[in-house]
């Protein structure tokens, strides 16, 4: 694990917990896209700044819940039956890391990034639409928490960028409903999974202290800005970063 070396590494490690905040709150997304090129770059190996990421993501969610709970904007049934989905659906995604070639899962990551990219330019989600919670959608909304939980354990990727669309798109959830739904559900997965990585010692707590700090101030500002926008506009603004995302595992993946 790489130490932090100086004040240059703090102060970029601060811009990045304003950054990846501001996005968590906008966006609905834990910043873990942001995080760890950030950790990589100042020396981290990938396993340590993935622990560390996550350590940081705990407060970012948490601060952002409370800012989506303050407007009325967290579905918790739904996010209840999202978790139950979702860790069960990690450790699937988890055990088949292990199975499925280097290659096959770069290039599935890329695929499956600029399907949801392109989904955010071509539907509108609603503002208003209220959580139905029925036997037919509780089962779904469990089915959704499965395959967001496999697609986590298998190609590394936060929840949020699974979660708002398929709130917004498949179960025509409110956009600002399924950012601090998505949120909600981050919050034991990550919790949960930076205590397995404390305890493996891959864990840098001050350089997620660094973040998350920052963080936390940040999240609400991204949280109260996601209502100035109209949805089609949000869906859009998803889309672009959904669509560099898109893009810098393009270059990274043909460069392997």
């Amino acid at each position: 694990m790489s130490e932090i070396r100086g004040r240059r590494d703090v102060a970029l490690l601060l811009a990045v917990g304003l950054l990846a905040g501001f996005l968590s709150g906008f966006f609905g997304i834990g910043g873990g896209t942001v995080i760890v090129p950030a950790l990589v770059w100042i020396g981290f190996s990938q396993r340590h700044a993935v622990a560390t990421s996550l350590a940081a993501i705990v407060p970012t969610a948490v601060a952002g819940v409370v800012s989506y709970v303050v407007a009325g904007h967290v579905a918790w049934a739904l996010g209840g039956l999202l978790i139950v989905g979702v860790l069960a659906g990690a450790r699937l995604g988890s055990a088949l890391l292990s199975r499925l070639p280097e290659t096959v899962l770069r290039w599935a990551f890329v695929a499956f990034l600029a399907l949801l990219a392109v989904s955010q330019f071509t539907l509108t989600p609603s503002r208003d639409a209220a959580a139905v919670l029925d036997w037919p959608h509780g089962v779904a909304m469990v089915g959704l928490g499965l395959v967001t939980g496999v697609l986590s354990g298998l190609l590394g990727i936060g929840g949020g960028v699974v979660i708002v669309p398929g709130l917004t798109f498949l179960f025509g959830l409110s956009d600002l409903v399924a950012r601090g739904t998505s949120l909600l559900v981050m919050i034991p997965g990550a919790a949960t999974g930076t205590w397995s990585n404390w305890r493996k010692k891959l864990v840098d707590l001050r350089a997620a202290a660094w973040i998350g700090l920052p963080a936390i101030a940040a999240t609400p500002l991204g949280a109260w800005t996601a209502h100035l926008p109209s949805p089609k506009v949000n869906a859009v603004l998803f889309g672009v970063y959904l669509t560099v995302l898109v893009a810098r595992s393009l270059y990274a993946a043909a460069k392997k």
